[in-house]
């Protein structure tokens, strides 16, 4: 399977070329970056730290996109709903790890979605993926005599909050009670709040240091608490599951995906 990485000088962008490179049946098609940027030109497997593998990065994504069978994107909203432009108009897959996207952009991608394979995830990683089904099955089992609190830690540069992670499992929870987290979801608490509302999904955020990304779900009842808990040690695990979610949707209709469709949950 061909595919481009666009973001390829970012952190992300790096990790996704060694992630193809190492893929078997996958092969690095195009590397993308911004007009202007420092890598144009370098090569891709040269700036991922994996030696030459013949690919110049380019910011020209349009033949790029003709050329290849799938994005992997982990870049800003408004890159992301370009891109996916580009995607339906090719026809291709289109995997999207971006966070910190608002309606307006996912009404975007749903448009998008009519033509190409979009498979959009707040976390690629296949354990976060898998605590999520669970967190849905026990908000479903508890029931709303159970409190849910829902705490992410992130490094001091992560610019959206909640994660997109903590909202990830938010949405299992609320899925799991039947209810909308736009209804339920409380994000801020400080000064004099009151007690706490029945079936509020409350979130706590943490920035500091260089933490790769941690989330538990707290279900608070009468005389006991269950934690569920993801703990990110190291950010392959979102490149690695990125390839993967880019593999299996290769022979999918078009469509708007999730990790869950991707593990068969």
């Amino acid at each position: 399977m061909r595919l481009v990485v666009v973001g390829a000088d970012g952190r992300m962008g790096r990790m996704l070329i060694r992630a193809v490179a190492e893929a078997e049946g996958c092969t690095l098609s195009s590397a993308i970056e911004r007009e202007g940027s420092a890598a144009l030109g370098q090569d891709a497997g040269t700036l991922a730290g994996i030696g030459a593998l013949g690919v110049p990065v380019t910011d020209d994504p349009l033949p790029a996109f003709a050329a290849t069978d799938g994005v992997l994107d982990f870049t800003t909203p408004a890159a992301t709903t370009f891109f996916a432009e580009l995607a339906a108009q090719a026809r291709i897959v289109h995997v999207i790890g971006t966070t910190g996207l608002a309606e307006p952009d996912l009404a975007k991608l749903a448009a998008a979605a009519r033509h190409a394979r979009l498979v959009r995830s707040g976390n690629m990683s296949l354990g976060v993926n898998l605590l999520a089904g669970l967190v849905r099955k026990v908000a479903a089992a508890l029931g709303p005599d159970y409190d849910i609190e829902i705490v992410e830690m992130h490094h001091r540069m992560k610019v959206d909050a909640p994660s997109g992670t903590a909202l990830l499992l938010g949405e299992a929870a609320a899925e799991g009670r039947g209810v909308a987290l736009s209804e339920t979801r409380v994000s801020t608490r400080d000064g004099h709040t009151g007690a706490r509302r029945p079936g509020d999904i409350g979130f706590a955020t943490l920035r500091g240091g260089s933490v790769v990304g941690d989330h538990s779900v707290i279900l608070a009842g009468p005389g006991e608490r269950i934690t569920l808990s993801h703990h990110a040690e190291d950010r392959t695990i979102f490149a690695r599951g990125a390839v993967r979610a880019a593999r299996w949707a290769f022979d999918r209709p078009p469509g708007l995906y999730g990790m869950a469709d991707v593990l068969g949950l």
